[in-house]
């Protein structure tokens, strides 16, 4: 494999860049460490530069939400024409990321596809209004299987596999090559009981928009505040819900005890993670929950819901965190880990022990796997495993 074209509609540095960001870009970079020459597609957005680059990965950058997938997709075209802005790149294989929608960059690209879907949008369409959010459902759930009905899959769960399945992909042609982890940033200390706050504390790490319901962790903070005065919440990340939020954390009367941090660099982020009692992803929707894991790196286990359906992948449901049905669950859930410190250590050891497992040389090697096999029209299943040995 000599080249490789990733797509996405954003890259770790948009204001609203994820972690499903994050995971194309590590394995863009562990492809570069191969060898291979990687560009990734994206959009631009206020401060960034048309073209970089940045760990190995050479970026292009044009559109914004929706202009970013036709030019993008003119741009494969063009450059099969020695045109435009991805002139000179001959990909081996294209990494398609489907973020609701896909790029359908199978009808640009003379080279495989491979179709990366993090989860199901099913839940989340509403939020783009109802116009757009039917429309939005019906490319994900009924155009794309289509156009994508000889193509791979990857995604980064086993509960991600069965809503593709679900949507009439074959389960022949899905692989599953979980996330790996970033260490923990050098000289930020693992957390552990120096690093913990004296007064109990939590820990929300999300972009914030609605889907991700931290209003969910606010309703749990003031109900558990009536008998653990002074607990506090700290929320990591930043998005256009933010102002939102805002009003409602003073609307419960809790605005005293909610640190609103926005977006943080990876050492801050570390700290804020390595001081936590209990980490709480209220998320609707899941593919993984990258969060748990980081979390896990400092002995922080997770509370979350179990109908978000990748935390069922990410969190061990009684030995690694807590996998609850509704607020009053997660409040209960919270409360527990809070005030019983036996519980909440041993969890947080656990969680800490598998997130061990995990690493980008991991996800590097399974992703190199599945395109490979794309290169020799062949298909990849289950889930993909790290090489014995690599770490």
């Amino acid at each position: 494999m000599r080249e490789v074209l990733l797509l996405c509609w954003r890259d770790s540095g948009h204001p609203q860049g994820g972690g499903s960001e994050r995971y194309l870009e590590r394995v863009g970079e562990q492809l570069a460490e191969r060898g291979v020459r990687v560009t990734l597609r994206t959009a631009r957005y206020p401060g960034s530069a048309k073209r970089e680059r940045v760990g190995g990965l050479e970026i292009s950058r044009a559109g914004g939400r929706f202009t970013v997938y036709p030019r993008a997709l003119a741009a494969i075209a063009a450059a099969r024409l020695g045109l435009g802005p991805l002139r000179g790149i001959r990909p081996d294989a294209v990494i398609d990321t489907q973020n609701g929608i896909p790029f359908f960059a199978r009808l640009a690209s003379a080279a495989p596809v491979v179709v990366l879907v993090h989860h199901g949008h099913r839940e989340q369409w509403p939020v783009a209004g109802r116009l757009v959010g039917r429309i939005g459902w019906w490319i994900e759930s009924r155009l794309s299987p289509r156009v994508h009905r000889r193509s791979q899959y990857l995604t980064v769960s086993l509960p991600s596999a069965e809503e593709l399945a679900v949507l009439g992909v074959e389960r022949s042609r899905i692989a599953v090559v979980r996330n790996g982890i970033d260490p923990v940033p050098e000289p930020v200390p693992v957390g552990g009981p120096p690093t913990r706050s004296a007064a109990p504390r939590l820990v929300v790490l999300s972009r914030l928009v609605p889907h991700k319901q931290i209003e969910d962790a606010f309703a749990a903070t003031a109900a558990l505040r009536a008998h653990i005065p002074d607990l506090e919440l700290d929320v990591v990340g930043d998005g256009w819900w933010a102002g939102n939020l805002r009003n409602h954390a003073r609307q419960l009367g809790i605005a005293d005890a909610v640190t609103f941090h926005g977006h943080v660099d990876e050492a801050r982020k570390h700290e804020l993670l390595a001081r936590a009692w209990v980490h709480i992803l209220p998320s609707r929707k899941e593919g993984w929950g990258l969060a748990v894991v980081e979390a896990a790196q400092h002995g922080v286990a997770t509370v979350g819901y179990r109908h978000s359906r990748g935390l069922t992948d990410s969190v061990v449901d009684g030995v690694t965190g807590m996998l609850v049905d509704d607020v009053d669950g997660l409040t209960a859930a919270v409360g527990e880990l809070l005030t019983e410190h036996g519980v909440r250590a041993v969890m947080g050891e656990k969680a800490r022990a598998r997130a061990r497992e995990f690493s980008w040389q991991h996800t590097g090697y399974g992703v190199h796997r599945v395109l490979t096999a794309a290169m020799r029209d062949e298909y990849v299943t289950g889930l993909v495993a790290g090489r014995a040995g690599e770490s």
